[in-house]
């Protein structure tokens, strides 16, 4: 006899939605930016209101390395430095055969040299022997693209940082602003600074900003190795936090780069934050001031100011210790532990499902097991042909994809719920079967916790969550803890769809499993999934076919030169 099977159908539906309801409302909330601040928030405080004046100054017209119009947006931020205090220099150099290659394809020249110039600014402390704290932006924007977000949304955040800092008096150690030339062009500003500039050996902690959009949270999404010491002090200091040692992961075996890849390449501790949402916007003419989600610069902005308040009152800043695993709780703290406590959820897991296995029996472990591995499976090879699909017989071209990102993300998540459906929405609850589901992502959990422990998380505490709701007869409890797991995973997928999406939709496969997997404790079972889960599979090829035969008008606005 199954001892934890609910009292009532009904019961279940009532927790199905209100489950389905709350995970959604923590979805949203997890993944909306903060109200942006007016220009007449405390002076301490950060406003975007405030830094939109430097947008809009910086971002009015394509300033790419070596035009008039970069000549003229560094004279205004030099004048802007300062008037903030900053001792003022610049840093000439050139750039490098490809950096001179690719800007001569942008402007139709064959120019043998091209000159670039960083801006420095340091704020001076009361110990100038200390180790100093570093802001890093770059100026620089690529041929035809106002740049407002990219970067001109970090270079305007940092000068609202430093004029909000000034209000606490002299800090303790010398803040110095890098606006660096070039990036666009292959990182030449960046790299020719951490080469050479005699600063860069009093440097002993980077924040670089960065964006990939026009909006979004954005997202601590990267430091230094051995980053325990950093990613608590983040997690002490910053109140509205947007982070995961997931997305360091991630982001660590991607080839991707940005200004803080030199960095890194030195003992200095680095905080590498960004915001990818509104794709269509990256490198497009239409990245304008006007387009630019005010409530994304508010939140680059806070963080960065609470992180470098954090780091100004530290006795010492963080060094290198041990990796630890760290994770926003929908925008409202940071979860932080050492890796090996990564055992504790699994274990709980492991004892949750063996206790469900002692009184219900093992029949139905094969097939809830085989059920996942199917879903797994399948759901990736859905997204992967619904995204083939909305290529049509083209080639994939990268600025098309990430426009069409809201586009996919609907895409892939009907495919994914429509398969679910399929595998298990004829089921009724069943606790042996649910275990067996559980199998398939506890072997998962644990492969990730022995190579890649500070990834693990995302699959070990929805693990223990799940069990502990096997072993509730509450169904409201059950119903809280799914949507606990299905609201972050919820999250998750709208940041790697926005990350990865484009190119590897089947990502989402994960995520959309453990989501799954979470509600099977509350699922009642339905004879109607399966046209369900057809409608939802039709809109998903609706979708794909959208894709394909109407680009996003942000795409369609990208110069042909930036898909070269």
């Amino acid at each position: 006899m199954n001892q934890f099977r609910p009292t009532s159908r009904l019961s279940d539906w009532r927790a199905l939605l209100v489950a389905l309801v709350l995970a959604a409302v923590l979805g949203v909330i997890a993944t909306t930016p903060p109200t942006p601040r007016s220009a007449s928030a405390p002076p301490a405080a950060f406003s975007a209101e405030r830094a939109m004046v430097d947008v809009r100054a910086v971002a009015a017209t394509p300033h790419v390395t070596a035009t008039p119009e970069n000549a003229r947006v560094r004279a205004y931020l030099l004048q802007r430095m300062a008037s903030l205090g900053l001792q003022t220099s610049t840093q000439q150099g050139r750039l490098d055969g490809r950096g001179v290659a690719r800007r001569n394809r942008w402007s139709g020249r064959s120019d043998a040299a091209v000159p670039l110039v960083n801006l420095i600014g340091v704020l001076p402390g009361r110990d100038r022997t200390r180790p100093a704290l570093m802001l890093m932006a770059h100026h620089d924007s690529v041929w035809g693209s106002p740049g407002a977000a990219d970067d001109t949304a970090g270079v305007a955040a940092t000068l609202e940082v430093i004029r909000a800092l000034r209000q606490d008096g002299p800090p303790p150690c010398d803040v110095i602003v890098l606006f660096t030339d070039a990036e666009e062009l292959g990182l030449e500003g960046a790299r020719q600074f951490w080469a050479s500039h005699p600063l860069r050996h009093r440097v002993g902690v980077v924040i670089n900003m960065e964006a990939r959009g026009g909006g979004g949270r954005t997202t601590m999404f990267q430091t230094s190795t051995q980053n325990g010491a950093a990613a608590r002090l983040y997690a002490a200091a910053v109140r509205q936090p947007a982070t995961s040692s997931l997305a360091a992961f991630v982001y660590s075996v991607l080839p991707n780069d940005t200004d803080l890849t030199e960095v890194l390449k030195g003992p200095q501790t680095g905080y590498n934050f960004a915001f990818i949402g509104r794709p269509g916007l990256y490198h497009s003419p239409l990245a304008t001031p006007d387009r630019l989600d005010q409530g994304a610069l508010q939140d680059m902005g806070a963080q960065v100011l609470d992180l470098a308040r954090g780091l100004l009152r530290a006795p010492e800043f963080p060094g290198r210790k041990p990796d630890v695993v760290f994770f926003d709780l929908f925008g409202k703290l940071t979860v932080i532990y050492p890796t090996w406590a990564g055992w504790v959820p699994l274990a709980g897991a492991v004892l949750g499902f063996g206790l469900v296995l002692r009184r219900d029996g093992m029949r139905g472990l094969g097939r809830g097991a085989g059920g996942m591995i199917v879903l797994l499976i399948t759901s990736a090879a859905v997204a992967y042909a619904l995204n083939r699909l909305s290529l049509g017989l083209g080639e994939a071209n990268y600025y098309d994809r990430l426009a069409a990102i809201p586009r996919l993300e609907g895409m892939v998540l009907c495919g994914g719920l429509a398969t679910a459906l399929m595998v298990f929405g004829a089921a009724a609850a069943d606790r042996v079967r649910q275990v067996g589901a559980a199998l398939p992502l506890l072997a998962v959990g644990l492969a990730l916790q022995v190579w890649a422990p500070t990834a693990a998380y995302v699959v070990a505490i929805p693990l223990g969550l799940t069990a502990l709701a096997l072993l509730l007869p509450q169904p409201e409890v059950r119903a809280v803890l799914a949507a606990l797991v299905v609201g972050y995973m919820l999250a998750l997928g709208h940041q790697l769809m926005q990350g990865v999406g484009p190119g590897l939709p089947s990502a989402a496969s994960l995520p959309l499993a453990i989501a799954t997997l979470a509600l099977l404790p509350i699922w009642p079972g339905s004879e109607r999934s399966r046209p369900m889960a057809t409608a939802l599979m039709a809109i998903a090829i609706g979708l794909a076919l959208w894709v394909e035969l109407d680009p996003p008008a942000e795409s369609r606005a990208v110069y042909s030169e930036h898909r070269k």
